[in-house]
């Protein structure tokens, strides 16, 4: 279907548009798909905010067998298979038609506005493909989908060609306190904090201290309440690279399309929405553009939760019009926005008055400091941290939203120490180029009496891969039936050589392609070296192999 008709184009935006209202999705950024609650919750233990494999808490519990499709309900568990399937399908759908979204915007960028047309057309024939079940946290990224592509669609035929226009909504008249209601819901959350999550309170509080001064000059600067600096406390921890189930990245928790919205870039090298300032820069202004919304912050942070369109609605079927506050609105939410307002609150009350509720909080960490220089080369940041002399977590922690911790084959603001510019270029010079990987997977449907470490021992993985690949919840429950991705570079594979090949000696320096089944461990004993040393030689940061990669080994003696 085609969308070049100037009539048709007209009706089409508007009904676009609309549908964020009208259509949108309850999932949100949040870290579990939200169910309406018909009262308040009585849970009390707290939902710890889904984070990337690299930030898993340090106590891990004993691996659990799968479910048996007879210790479930047969019902439910069919229904269960028929939505994860439609979800993968739709996930699926979902990456082709962002694909050619930005593709589109790569066109209109270089003004060629009918191949941005035309690439518009490819990313809205992917929407009525789309078929997914009412509940699938999936539904929120193709109403945002189908809004980025209507708003595109604007812009082209009005030739504007500023993608990225700063919004010139006033907000100078918000900056008004968030009120710090004490009631019982917030208390439940205080206690929350003070017992199991104390100690993640703790880390993130002292965390905060590197983003804290730049996101409060952020919000000053946008006329925004100070007190909204902590929103990241409740989203990720201020965790950088948290990673939620929904596919909501970063310190923010945007989803993909929202991050869009925002003007947070995502390829193959670089996602935006874990880079600290810029996602500062496009939660700030969402957050302003929801306050415009609703008129009230607490509101304005549910919908911030679980999508704006969910809130709409949720107003629009209040009895009396005018009961729209948010604890109007509390029983009729999602569970976790519900709980989401209050333990922001609570994290308020806390800061405000850490002797009260029983904390001493800590230090927080030093603001961040460096200088940035632009690099238009590929290369390893551990290299570069190598030849530097500096920790690699160095670099790493001021450039997150590197995907590979590699700087990308185009132009690039690396951020490092301050004083380091200059030494920086000249190191990048002498590096050699890096190539990321393309992940290859192959599927595999879990058998009864599986578990997730058995499965990565079984292809040589790891169980954190698993995780990052399927978007698991949990390191300990799959149940039978369910079909993993699993890296090729994992795949069971004949048995590797226990010595290296004829004619090569010890001393020698030789360059090995990673097969089926490979790991640095087994390649570590072929060649009679250490994984250690293969790493340092490769500029590698982790033990995950990629088939075909080319790896540099000297060997070593018997």
């Amino acid at each position: 279907m085609k969308i070049r008709n100037s009539a048709f184009l007209g009706s089409l935006t508007l009904a676009l548009i609309l549908s964020l209202a009208v259509c949108s999705s309850p999932a949100r950024t949040a870290r579990t798909t939200p169910k309406p609650a018909a009262k308040p919750p009585q849970k009390t233990e707290p939902a710890k905010p889904a984070s990337s494999e690299t930030d898993k808490p340090s106590t891990r519990p004993a691996e659990l067998p799968v479910l048996g499709k007879d210790d479930i309900n047969g019902d439910a568990q069919a229904q269960a298979d028929k939505n994860g399937e439609a979800d993968k399908e739709a996930s699926a759908l979902l990456e082709e038609g962002f694909a050619a979204y930005q593709e589109a915007l790569a066109a209109i960028d270089r003004k060629d506005m009918d191949a941005a047309l035309s690439k518009l057309d490819d990313a809205y024939e992917t929407l009525p493909k789309i078929k997914l079940p009412p509940d699938s946290p999936l539904l929120r990224e193709k109403n945002g989908l189908r809004i980025l592509i209507a708003q595109r669609i604007q812009q082209v035929y009005a030739s504007n060609q500023q993608i990225n226009a700063p919004r010139m909504t006033t907000v100078s008249s918000i900056n008004n306190s968030i009120p710090l209601v004490e009631n019982q819901w917030v208390q439940k959350e205080i206690l929350s904090f003070q017992n199991g999550e104390k100690a993640w309170f703790l880390e993130a509080y002292k965390r905060s201290g590197l983003y804290k001064d730049m996101i409060t000059a952020e919000l000053r600067g946008a006329g925004l309440p100070d007190q909204l600096a902590w929103v990241p406390m409740i989203e990720s921890w201020f965790r950088v690279r948290a990673l939620s189930t929904a596919r909501a990245l970063g310190m923010w928790q945007f989803i993909s399309s929202t991050g869009y919205r925002y003007g947070l870039k995502r390829d193959k090298y670089v996602d935006e929405r874990m880079d600290p300032v810029k996602a500062t820069k496009a939660a700030v202004q969402y957050l302003g553009d929801l306050h415009a919304m609703f008129g009230d912050w607490t509101t304005a942070l549910a919908a911030y939760n679980c999508g704006e369109g969910y809130v709409q609605r949720v107003i629009q079927a209040q009895r009396i019009d005018y009961l729209d506050n948010f604890w109007d609105l509390f029983n009729s939410l999602p569970w976790q926005t519900a709980r989401y307002v209050p333990r922001f609150i609570a994290s308020l009350m806390i800061i405000s008055n850490p002797a009260k509720y029983g904390f001493e909080l800590p230090t927080p960490d030093p603001p961040l400091r460096f200088e940035t220089v632009r690099v238009g080369t590929p290369v390893k940041l551990a290299g570069l941290a190598q030849s530097l002399a500096l920790d690699p977590i160095v670099l790493t922690i001021l450039n997150p939203e590197l995907r590979f911790d590699s700087t990308p084959n185009y132009d690039y603001e690396l951020r490092v120490p301050e004083g380091y510019g200059e030494k920086c270029l000249a190191c990048v010079a002498t590096l050699p180029q890096y190539v990321p990987p393309d992940v290859i997977t192959d599927r595999y449907r879990v058998l009864k009496g599986d578990t997730l470490g058995a499965i990565a021992r079984k292809f040589r993985t790891s169980v954190d891969i698993l995780i990052r690949l399927n978007g698991l919840k949990s390191r300990t429950l799959i149940r039978e039936g369910q079909v993993l991705r699993i890296p090729v570079s994992g795949l069971p594979a004949t048995p590797a050589p226990s010595a290296p090949p004829v004619g090569v000696k010890a001393g020698d320096t030789v360059t090995y392609v990673v097969k089926t089944g490979d790991t640095l461990f087994n390649i570590s004993k072929i060649f009679n070296t250490t994984v250690d040393r293969i790493k340092t030689a490769n500029n590698l940061t982790s033990d995950e192999l990629v088939v075909g990669q080319k790896l540099t080994i000297q060997v070593g003696r018997s």
